[in-house]
């Protein structure tokens, strides 16, 4: 196949979509309406973004656009003409591509053989793809949009924002005229948001259309022409971005009014509660996962550990809570050597930990809320009498902290696997901090979480700040980074590469950080 035939191909879908409407959209799943009469629209040259709450049936409703699902009822109308979209190729032939959040492309592969990877055997001759005609039609896209990848480039060598460009680049060398952007600026640097966003209002000058899913506000009303939110299922409003707010879209997504900025006293200066001394720790890779890592954080202080996903948060993390073991190097806990120490030794010595993955690390999926809730504790008083335990104590130390942390569940006795993502941060929360810390590690954790769950954690956190509990806040979203640190490390490839104070340093440095770069920031 010519360069010339692929350009014919992505011009006639860029012209077949001037409107889509989905009308009266229902999808159900057992014991639950995941869409429930939705109706939602997209006009060509436009950017809609997407809004809701985990489960309010986003990516269920564009699951349905792309062919993954089948709605129980309702329509799908391109340009005036119900179609049915019956699978991701049906969608890709009428215009419709999607980038999901997690990139599907083989490492080992070119950018070329990735593109390459389901295209029809008529685009080749015989049983043999036309590699080289497609690397030319990926460069005059790359060039056209500003896409800048070389198409023999191996994928593995590419950084994160190179290969999202991949994913479009795919997507628009399939045909693409509607493109669905599944949280696509969840693992990208701030300069990299920056750049996908010129190249999003460079395809909409030429036609294409947008749907754009994200959580954060900021970006949305920096992006999109309209907004649509959806609550449990149902669309709450389509308004025009130059009618929103911050505030606005958040009391629609939650239903009520969200606090979003905070205000943080002035921290007391405290002794340091945690030190790390040239840290060096292997990933699970067998490779390096942290190099010469030293930092210190103090009582009532928040430090916030910022980076793109993948360069030593999640060890920095495990180290500190005795779940990998440190190969040379120091860590102390109120003065004493707490290096290699067991978790038990640590929740011992007052440090309590909020991990990454809560349904592997957090919790014990078959056990109940309240079997949970003790999961450390469960064999010290009050919680074992005689040798036994005392079901009552356990019962009420539960039942105290479900109240005490608004956490939605039917019962102590029901199984924690059956509660929302939220509620069981909640109570890994209320879990950890009953036993009042000294140092609280919390990696990640509003990842996954609702906006309303995740204002709740925010002001536990800067509660327990105001204790004088010393925290080290580890996370991917660097608008909580900003909105809670009182210092922020960043990480890159398993090294400090900065340290800040949070008045004194900008996105666009802390986003050089991240890329690597080593800023000396007064």
């Amino acid at each position: 196949m010519t360069a010339a035939s692929v350009n014919s191909t992505t011009t006639s879908a860029q012209r077949r979509i001037q409107n889509l409407q989905m009308r009266g959209i229902v999808k159900q799943f057992p014991g639950v309406i995941a869409v429930n009469q939705v109706d939602f629209d997209v006009q060509a040259g436009e950017i809609h973004a997407l809004l809701g709450e985990n489960g309010a049936g986003k990516s269920t409703l564009m699951k349905m656009l792309y062919g993954l699902y089948q709605p129980d009822r309702g329509s799908i109308v391109i340009d005036d003409e119900p179609t049915s979209i019956r699978s991701p190729h049906d969608a890709i032939q009428r215009g419709i591509g999607m980038v999901h959040q997690h990139f599907m492309l083989v490492p080992s592969l070119t950018v070329t053989e990735n593109v390459a990877l389901g295209l029809k055997n008529e685009q080749g001759r015989g049983w043999q793809l036309d590699l080289p005609g497609i690397a030319v039609r990926l460069r005059e896209l790359s060039a056209r949009y500003n896409l800048k990848v070389d198409p023999n480039v191996p994928i593995w060598q590419l950084a994160v924002g190179e290969q999202q460009r991949v994913e479009i680049l795919r997507a628009l060398y399939k045909g693409a005229a509607l493109l669905i952007l599944d949280e696509p600026t969840a693992v990208l640097t701030p300069q990299e948001v920056e750049e996908l966003f010129r190249v999003l209002r460079e395809m909409t000058s030429n036609g294409y259309s947008i749907i754009f899913i994200s959580h954060k506000l900021h970006e949305v009303l920096d992006i999109s022409q309209r907004i649509t939110v959806l609550r449990d299922g149902r669309r709450v409003d389509t308004i025009p971005t130059s009618s929103a707010s911050k505030a606005l879209l958040a009391e629609m997504m939650v239903g009520r009014p969200v606090v979003l900025e905070y205000e943080k006293p002035a921290m007391e200066q405290q002794p340091e509660r945690l030190v790390l001394r040239n840290i060096n720790a292997l990933s699970d890779r067998g490779d390096v996962g942290l190099k010469d890592v030293s930092l210190a954080v103090s009582g009532g202080e928040i430090v916030g550990v910022a980076g793109v996903s993948g360069n030593g948060q999640s060890e920095l993390a495990q180290v500190i809570a005795g779940m990998r073991s440190v190969r040379s190097g120091a860590i102390s806990v109120d003065g004493m050597d707490v290096t290699n120490k067991s978790t038990q030794q640590l929740h011992q010595s007052g440090v309590a930990y909020i991990p990454e993955e809560r349904m592997i690390d957090g919790v014990v999926r078959e056990f109940t809320v309240a079997e949970n809730f003790v999961l450390h504790d469960h064999g010290h008083s009050p919680y074992v009498k005689a040798g036994l335990l005392n079901l009552r104590a356990i019962g009420d130390a539960c039942r105290s902290a479900i109240r005490q942390f608004e956490i939605k569940t039917p019962s102590t006795d029901t199984p924690i696997k059956n509660l929302s993502g939220g509620n069981i941060q909640k109570l890994i929360l209320a879990r950890e901090l009953a036993r009042s810390p000294r140092l609280l590690i919390a990696a990640q954790p509003t990842r996954g979480v609702d906006i309303g769950a995740t204002e709740y954690i925010h002001h536990r956190l800067l509660e327990e700040r105001a204790k004088g509990t010393a925290i080290l806040l580890i996370s991917e979203d660097l608008d909580e980074i900003l909105a809670l640190s009182d210092r922020i490390v960043v990480m890159y490839e398993g090294r400090i590469v900065g340290v800040v104070e949070r008045e004194k340093v900008s996105i666009q440095q802390l986003g050089a950080m991240m890329a690597g770069a080593v800023l000396d920031v007064e």
